[in-house]
């Protein structure tokens, strides 16, 4: 075991949330930070390029590579769930969506017995978290480090599906970030000047600069080291090393909702029966650790389009030339942009307070594999249920920490999941069927025509259906005995101990997880410093006035 050296604050992950506490945390001079990151550099072109997001997510290089078990509810099908295993985290390979969720997601937060939670007391820091390209306001930040663009839109089939939502009794909305999540909108990116603006890009890199900041990677943490319920520091594999690192105030854990459970359970902090089946000492009985699993999952239906406008022509490989060097020399034309332009947020039925369905519209027909049903032009929209009841748990097969632990979403496990998945199919193909998409409208490729009733979508559903790569919730916050965290994110029982990611949500929001994630970490580091919250904000939120008789 190599010689321990120390530092005042030790944080496990370079993901989302832990770029933003080691940059919070280093802005006091007098403060030493380690940050500790168990992949490399981003240091990849398919990264920074936001068109190449498929690139990262091939294989393992930047990414953990993980798998669910068989999903008993989806034909036993094990789903991809992959989380980035680089500098930036999951940020790094993700499509770059930047979606805040509906206020009264935060609100239920509140209203679960979770002071300071609620959406007027978060809002402030998703406004410091931002700059905004279409400026601020009682919603928007303009000086935050995190850059976020508006979709340009320029493809005519975004207009035909923002048109068409309008010709479906919808409502349109300006900002969907904005007072009105709900109807048919662009949609938002962290994409700032053709580029990939991660969390790395916005918090880390510029905070690395500083000498009170230390940043290792490939150091994987293999264990907390806790003494009299104190956490002291941690262990990790560096190489062919072991080494033991000290910390003098708080170690936190930001490794996702994945691998910060998999940290606290090899640490002996967990269910004690599960821990002593695994051979590991019980420091502290914590039943909920790993449990309360949630994700989005989401389908795709799927048109040929009768016209040459779709990105299809960009799959041919001329074109793909084209398209980085473009890209490589100035930033520009298809390489700089997601393509997720156009989205929106319906409700699936009367009676249903805020929308419980999320679009995200794209201008091809493809599948995440990069194939292409059609072999020729086509369009989709992605629509999946945002607040599943379906609960699942990560768990460990192994005491060694290099072992991948065990994944169960139990996806689709709740009846009312597979009526949303059905009502959202149904309510798409409306949509499709609308005027708008006359002149661009082939066949519909999937679900297809032959799938129409209840049980015809539901066996598509269970062959079709994919995450949305959303997991969270597995380390949440609350004050009943399945809660891992408290308000402020200290582990239950433990002193100097904190989770701080998408593991601690109570509940998962109602759309893309990397914006949410940024901001708990913004409010969290205020918190951890000791400085007084941000003012509450007092900026209105719509509901639609007819929710509790109409789905439109």
């Amino acid at each position: 075991m190599a010689a321990s050296e120390s530092f005042d604050y030790i944080i496990v992950g370079a993901g989302s949330a832990g770029c933003v506490l080691a940059s919070r945390l280093s802005e006091d001079p007098d403060v030493r930070v380690l940050v500790l990151e168990a992949g490399g550099r981003d240091n990849s072109i398919f990264i920074h390029m936001p068109a190449a997001l498929a690139k990262p997510l091939a294989n393992d290089k930047y990414n953990w590579f993980y798998h669910s078990e068989p999903e008993p509810h989806v034909n036993n099908r094990q789903l991809y769930c992959p989380r980035g295993r680089v500098l930036g985290g999951s940020s790094s390979i993700n499509g770059m969506a930047y979606v805040r969720g509906h206020a009264r997601d935060y609100d239920r937060w509140g209203q679960s017995g979770l002071s300071g939670w609620s959406y007027a007391d978060v809002l402030p820091y998703f406004r410091k978290a931002e700059t905004y390209e279409r400026g601020p306001d009682d919603y928007r930040g303009g000086d935050g480090p995190l850059q976020v663009s508006a979709g340009a839109c320029t493809n005519p089939l975004f207009q035909a599906w923002i048109e068409a939502g309008r010709q479906a009794g919808y409502p349109v909305t300006s900002d969907m970030n904005g007072r009105q999540q709900e109807g048919f909108a662009h949609m938002d990116m962290t994409v700032h000047n053709g580029r990939r603006w991660s969390a790395m890009v916005a918090y880390l890199k510029p905070a690395m600069t500083r000498p009170d900041l230390t940043v290792w990677t490939r150091a994987l943490t293999t264990r907390l080291l806790i003494e009299n319920n104190r956490a002291v520091g941690v262990e990790l594999a560096k190489g062919n090393e072991r080494i033991e690192v000290r910390a003098e105030r708080e170690v936190i854990l930001s490794g996702g909702a994945i691998n910060s459970p998999q940290v606290l359970l090899l640490s002996g902090i967990g269910p004690a029966d599960e821990l002593t089946a695994q051979g590991i000492p019980v420091v502290q009985d914590l039943p909920g650790v790993g449990k309360n699993l949630q994700d989005h999952l989401e389908v795709y239906v799927q048109h040929a389009c009768t016209q040459p406008i779709t990105l299809y022509s960009a799959l041919k490989p001329w074109n793909q030339a084209k398209i980085g060097f473009d890209w490589l020399f100035f930033k520009k034309g298809l390489g700089a942009t997601s393509h997720f332009e156009a989205g929106g947020f319906i409700r699936s039925r009367a009676g249903v307070e805020h929308p419980d369905l999320q679009y995200h519209f794209l201008p091809i027909a493809m599948n995440y594999d990069g194939s292409s049903p059609a072999g020729s032009h086509g369009f989709q929209a992605h629509v999946g249920p945002m607040r599943s009841q379906s609960r699942g748990e990560v768990t460990l097969k192994s005491s060694d920490p290099k072992a991948p632990p065990r994944i169960l979403f139990n996806y689709l496990s709740q009846e009312a999941d597979r009526q949303e998945f059905r009502a959202g199919i149904r309510l798409t193909r409306e949509v499709f069927a609308q005027k708008a998409f006359d002149e661009f409208r082939g066949p519909e490729l999937a679900p297809g025509p032959a799938a129409q009733s209840d049980e015809e979508l539901d066996a598509f559903v269970r062959e079709h259906v994919e995450s949305a790569y959303h997991p969270s919730c597995s380390c949440r916050m609350g004050t009943d005995s399945m809660a891992v965290v408290d308000g402020a994110a200290k582990v239950h029982g433990l002193e100097a101990l904190r989770v701080v990611d998408a593991s601690i949500m109570p509940s998962i929001v109602s759309g893309n997880l990397n914006a949410p994630t940024i901001m708990l970490a913004e409010k969290l580091a205020d918190t951890i410093r000791g400085k007084t919250p941000l003012p509450s904000s007092d900026a209105p939120v719509w509901i639609a006035p007819n929710w509790d008789t109409a789905q439109r």
